[in-house]
């Protein structure tokens, strides 16, 4: 079995973290999960959460809003819609997360009512869990 394994965090404006990686912490849609060599190929949705990183310089924490992760037994690789290191996120850009989501929940009805308040509730522990303030 490898060590590590091939990782790569991408937002549709830039490449954040390319490296070998000896596991991967994932805020899964369905439940957190991590990801490391000789995984089985899986695809899954991310929600609002903490992605985390290990690597040999230790670990890197990165505040990602949705997208996807691919993981095979080479590597992951993480799509996100939008991605900072968790140091970079603001109350600002967090309260603006909150306030379009939960435009988004009080127009909703049905499953997608509980889809939508799922997210505004993400997000709020998002911002719990690194300290942030939101909503």
């Amino acid at each position: 079995m490898a060590d590590t394994m091939q990782f790569d965090l991408v937002s549709p404006e830039r490449r954040l973290l390319s490296g070998d990686a000896k596991a991967v912490r994932i805020p899964g849609a369905d439940g957190d999960m991590t990801a490391m060599p000789d995984h089985a190929p899986t695809v899954t949705t991310l929600r609002p959460g903490v992605l985390t990183v290990e690597m040999d310089g230790g670990e890197q924490a990165f505040a990602v809003t949705g997208g996807f992760a691919q993981i095979s037994a080479e590597g992951t690789t993480v799509l996100a819609e939008e991605a900072l290191p968790t140091g970079e996120v603001t109350a600002e850009f967090l309260n603006e997360r909150v306030e379009k989501a939960s435009a988004a929940r009080d127009a909703a009805s049905g499953a997608d009512l509980d889809l939508a308040t799922k997210r505004v509730e993400d997000l709020k522990a998002l911002g719990a869990q690194i300290g942030v303030s939101a909503g």
